[in-house]
């Protein structure tokens, strides 16, 4: 499990993660946090459901979500940047997207995911295109931003 090897390489580094959580709704977290001592690295996460939250307590530009949406690299860069500033944090996940059934559009149909991962030297952002249900889709971007991360940490 991801979770288990981004615990251990996160304790290797003496790093703490925070977590920036949108369309997962504190799913990634909840990950995070079923390790026994994960309170030795996990400080804790901003569900950021709303856009007033991401601008608010992420500093997202609300010019970047109205010229790229909220389901787009340059904002969930923004989120995953902000979580760290916010908590203090040596790195951080972000996800944004649209789990479904509903809510997709033309240009981000149902499924479509963007998450990122930021440590110390690095910000990293990936999109996913998920064709499950709404908890598979949560459940894989919380895992595919968690899997990021570990892949940052383990270079």
């Amino acid at each position: 499990m991801e979770t288990t090897k981004l615990a251990e390489l996160l304790l290797q580094h003496n790093f703490t993660v925070g977590t920036a959580e949108s369309c997962t709704g504190g799913y990634a977290a909840h990950l995070l946090t079923q390790r026994s001592g994960s309170s030795a690295y996990f400080v804790g996460g901003i569900v950021s459901y709303s856009n007033e939250v991401k601008i608010q307590q992420l500093g997202v530009q609300s010019t970047d979500i109205e010229q790229f949406g909220v389901v787009s690299e340059p904002v969930v860069r923004q989120m995953v940047e902000g979580v760290r500033r916010a908590l203090l944090t040596d790195c951080a996940i972000a996800t944004t997207g649209i789990a479904g059934p509903g809510g997709g559009t033309s240009e981000n149909p149902v499924g479509t995911v963007w998450i990122a991962a930021a440590t110390p030297h690095d910000t990293q952002a990936r999109c996913l295109h998920l064709d499950g249900s709404r908890l598979e889709n949560i459940q894989q971007s919380a895992a595919a931003a968690i899997e990021l991360l570990a892949e940052m940490l383990e270079k």
